[in-house]
């Protein structure tokens, strides 16, 4: 695994694959496997950049079969018009990349169904888009669903008492929780895959330390973190080279279901993929089904 690069991603042909985001990471796990043969649906909110993601896809593969579909992750009734979408157009869904997040903005903010922005767009919109799709990726041989989570959730804690932040708001703590809430997630999808024979490998990844929009988007460009991600560039990486955990778990045969995958580097900042550490608060099943039962209250979606 430790020259592993996106020339072992095996052929896609035949396959179809969702992935949430436009930019970044999104974007490069797009190109990679639209390279493979894949059918890949951009999933984002700006459909400006949506197009400009296309387009330069289809620069670089003449006969990619990529297309953008509008989704707000902070809205559950567009994430239910986007599956229900996809459903009436699909017969089969062999990837499904979680991808999407936004990162620390400094004044608490909510999505439209009133979460905190960071735990209702990163985590529970995923979650519910997860569950719609459910019954396609149970029909669809071999399945896998990635999470994207973050060193951050070592840091993380799920705040059961002030789920959504509103009680104290706290930027990083807020993050840390809806990372961590999405490596559990993954964890306790494959689970219950596991217990009720739904046939489906969950596993999840992260990017280390990558240089994408999410500190320009979220603190902002003249925040501190931006200020520390210049100083400490030297332990960054490339979106490109952050995006080959994700391209590992979603399509390398050696990938196993309730896995994690991150750089092999200094502290998981860079480098190639390889099994990443997994904090012992996101290995507790008693708090995965609380949070899972929880979640399923909060969004209206359920697992069947």
């Amino acid at each position: 695994m430790a020259d592993w690069t996106t020339a072992d991603i095996p052929p896609l042909t035949g396959n179809t694959v969702i992935i949430t985001g436009t930019g970044g990471l999104g974007y490069e796990d797009a190109l990679a496997l639209s390279g493979k043969g894949a059918e890949v649906i951009l999933a984002g909110r700006n459909a400006g950049k949506g197009a400009e993601a296309v387009s330069a896809i289809k620069a670089r593969y003449r006969m990619a079969r990529i297309g953008f579909e509008v989704l707000d992750l902070a809205s559950l009734a567009s994430v239910a018009d986007f599956a229900a979408r996809f459903l009436a157009t699909h017969s089969s869904l062999d990837i499904l990349i979680n991808n999407a997040a936004v990162m620390a903005p400094p004044l608490r903010q909510t999505t439209a169904d009133n979460f905190e922005l960071q735990f209702g767009t990163n985590y529970l919109g995923h979650l519910a888009l997860t569950g719609r799709l459910l019954p396609i990726l149970r029909s669809t041989k071999g399945a896998r669903v990635v999470n994207l989570s973050s060193v951050a959730h070592r840091s993380g804690k799920i705040n059961f008492q002030d789920l959504q932040s509103s009680q104290r708001y706290q930027p990083w703590a807020a993050y840390g929780q809806s990372k961590l809430a999405m490596l559990m997630f993954a964890l306790e999808l494959q689970r219950r895959s596991d217990a009720n024979g739904w046939a489906l490998m969950s596993n999840a990844a992260h990017p280390g330390y990558s240089r994408t929009d999410l500190i320009a988007n979220g603190p902002g460009a003249t925040s501190f973190a931006a200020s520390i991600m210049k100083i400490t560039k030297i332990f960054s990486q490339s979106a490109a080279d952050g995006a080959l955990p994700t391209l590992f778990a979603a399509t390398d045969p050696n990938a196993k279901g309730g896995a994690y995958y991150g750089p092999n580097g200094f502290y998981e900042s860079k480098g190639a993929p390889a099994p990443s550490f997994i904090a012992p608060q996101a290995k507790d099943a008693l708090a995965a089904a609380k949070l899972w039962d929880e979640s399923i209250k909060l969004t209206g979606v359920r697992f069947s």
